[in-house]
């Protein structure tokens, strides 16, 4: 009868253990190793109510959709909302905190262009007083950040980042076909949720990615009649089935229009 001698033994449990040393680690490493651990949220047992915040159109702190990850783009409230004419694009967000010796509180402010490209578009001014909302999705299936609805957004001028526009005295900005709008658009810093800052809501995790998929995602909306109106003259459709609203999300896969 063959019996393996004692060196044997050892060359066989080897391998053994090996492979049990390697499940017990993958089964019990740390979760920091997880996309989702790095995630800052930090929501209380009670759910979150919405709050009024501050400033023109009665803007509102949606603090119930926090962490909630639904899809970015919003579901359409007609027809043309993913078409291209007209266009609201991203330029960009920023966040920034004063110094000790200086006025002002921090702010994040999404940069953004509206764009028609065979009409002149006609929006009354002010623009889009209380008509736009703004969500910050994190990545990895953290949910929302911040989410506010109520908002307004500001023209600026195109040489002078951020200084507002005055309203001309027709009463109505004119956008010529290839134009540019230039907006910015101010998240109250009640709509950040808990566990984040306006300083930080944007911010990838980790912070020293180089992959898209560690960043946020934002998405914001803007409703005006004159984008149905747009809409109506550019595709001969009658203009009730058409949607009022633009829809912008910073970083989404191409989709079929609608």
């Amino acid at each position: 009868m063959f019996r393996p001698a004692p060196r044997s033994w050892l060359l066989l449990a080897v391998p053994v253990l090996a492979l049990v040393v390697l499940v017990a680690w993958q089964a019990y490493r740390p979760a920091a190793s997880e996309p989702r651990a790095y995630s800052r949220l930090d929501l209380p047992s009670e759910p979150l109510k919405d709050i009024p915040v501050p400033g023109p159109g009665s803007p509102t702190a949606q603090l119930s959709r926090c962490g909630v990850d639904d899809w970015p783009r919003p579901a359409a409230r007609g027809e043309g909302e993913q078409a291209r004419d007209p266009q609201l694009v991203f330029g960009g967000w920023d966040s920034n905190a004063p110094g000790a010796d200086q006025p002002g509180r921090p702010r994040f402010t999404v940069h953004l262009a509206l764009r028609p490209e065979r009409l002149p578009l006609l929006l009354t001014a002010p623009l889009a007083v209380g008509n736009v909302t703004l969500d910050i999705f994190g990545p990895h299936g953290e949910g929302r950040r911040a989410s506010a609805r109520g908002l307004s957004a500001t023209v600026v001028d195109e040489s002078l980042a951020g200084k507002p526009v005055k309203a001309p005295k027709s009463g109505t900005f004119r956008v010529e076909p290839g134009a540019n709008l230039l907006l910015d658009v101010d998240l109250p810093p009640a709509a950040v949720c808990p566990g984040y800052s306006v300083i930080d809501a944007g911010r990838c995790l980790p912070e020293t990615t180089n992959d898209a998929a560690d960043c946020p995602v934002l998405t914001l909306t803007l409703t005006d009649p004159a984008v149905r109106a747009y809409r109506a003259v550019r595709t001969g459709k009658p203009p009730a089935g058409l949607s009022d609203r633009l829809v912008a999300v910073s970083d989404e896969p191409d989709v079929t229009k609608v």
